[in-house]
């Protein structure tokens, strides 16, 4: 018979477990996907690339258009380039990885994660604001 104080350690090894495989099929699927960017040149119209809803239906560029051509200037050492695709994206790029590390660390230590609210409310407002602003005529990082 189980007590209670056993079901604690078994919660936490089992929520390690899955967080073990999560980063692994997500890592796995990230490779994949930058192992095609850097063989695929999304600049090249021929190429086989999402294409962005919010482009197809309304004309403008949204916060992640160009993300895919600021991946692979990335991949390919083009610094000016990746900023010229997406400059949000690229600065984006410190906060994802604090936000995955600070997620990653409460999961394994069995904690809920806590990101007080006005983290997302403020990329919510930068993006917005880089969407209004790239959008702009004369905006020059425009993606090509």
């Amino acid at each position: 018979m189980r007590t209670v104080a056993s079901s604690a350690p078994d919660a936490l090894h089992a929520a390690r477990v899955g967080l073990v495989w999560t980063w692994a099929v997500a890592g796995s699927l990230v490779a994949l996907g930058l192992g095609y960017l850097a063989v695929a040149n999304p600049h090249d119209p021929g190429v086989l690339m999402p294409k962005c809803p919010t482009k197809l239906l309304t004309g403008l560029d949204c916060p992640g258009c160009g993300g895919l051509r600021m991946t692979h200037d990335l991949l390919h050492g083009d610094f000016v380039g990746a900023a010229h695709s997406n400059a949000f994206l690229l600065s984006m790029i410190p906060v994802v990885v604090v936000l995955l590390w600070i997620a990653t660390k409460a999961r394994w230590q069995g904690r809920p994660l806590r990101v007080a609210p006005k983290v997302g409310y403020s990329i919510l407002v930068v993006a917005i604001v880089f969407t209004v602003v790239r959008n702009l005529p004369g905006w020059p990082l425009t993606p090509a």
